[in-house]
């Protein structure tokens, strides 16, 4: 079972994701704003953290945001939104998965065991490895990347996404494996999610970011010899 911590402004909202995690067995915590949230995670350890964006004095991005230098505790949004922006805005900061309000009590808690069983998930044998293509390393036991000898520092889901990848290095990979594989659930939506996170991927890769290839109408490749 799970400590989720809950950050809303809406005593609403707390109380509706209380009852049904609740009712699965999990245990609630509440912030109503970012600055009580940052202050929580600092002296409590949480499993999860689901957090509205729109608050009074620190909204949920710049939350995420400070949490982050501190903390890997998986982060799932609430939006009201669901525009573009917001996810990639999220996905910048570490944000692990959204969801749009008003949301289906259902839908979330699919999200929030889906999220948990990917961040409970034991290294199997094979991520004991490290993989070097010219400047670019990624030991896959330790979860560190580096760019021309210089480490770089990805959120957990770029992280998850990278070496899944490289664990399937030269294999064609399609869009909805991926989803299901690194997001954990079946996804019913678009696919842009999936596209924002190889983008941002590609951008922390520099010029490196040749070795996620498209492949088109498929999805998407880790290349070892890209240029070869």
């Amino acid at each position: 079972m799970y400590k989720i911590l809950a950050v809303d402004d809406e005593a609403h909202i707390r109380l509706l994701i209380k009852k049904y995690a609740t009712f699965e067995g999990h245990t609630v915590y509440e912030a109503e704003n970012g600055l009580e949230a940052i202050e929580l995670c600092k002296k409590n350890t949480y499993d999860i953290i689901i957090m509205d964006i729109m608050m009074p004095h620190l909204d949920g991005f710049s939350a995420c945001r400070e949490i982050r230098k501190f903390s890997d505790t998986p982060i799932l949004i609430l939006s009201a939104r669901g525009e573009e922006y917001d996810k990639i805005n999220g996905f910048e900061v570490g944000v692990d998965d959204f969801v749009v309000k008003p949301f289906s009590p259902k839908e979330l808690m699919l999200r929030i065991n889906a999220i948990m069983k990917r961040a409970k998930a034991q290294p199997s044998s094979q991520q004991n490895e490290i993989v070097t293509v010219d400047g670019f390393k990624a030991d896959l036991t330790a979860r560190i990347v580096y760019i021309d000898g210089q480490r770089i520092n990805l959120s957990p889901k770029e992280y998850e996404l990278l070496f899944y990848l490289i664990k399937n290095k030269n294999i064609a990979l399609t869009r909805e494996r991926l989803i299901c594989d690194v997001w954990g659930y079946d996804f019913y939506g678009d696919d842009r999610t999936l596209d924002t996170h190889i983008k941002l991927l590609r951008k922390q890769l520099g010029k490196y970011s040749e070795l996620i290839v498209t492949v088109r109408g498929v999805g998407y490749r880790f290349e070892m010899h890209p240029n070869k």
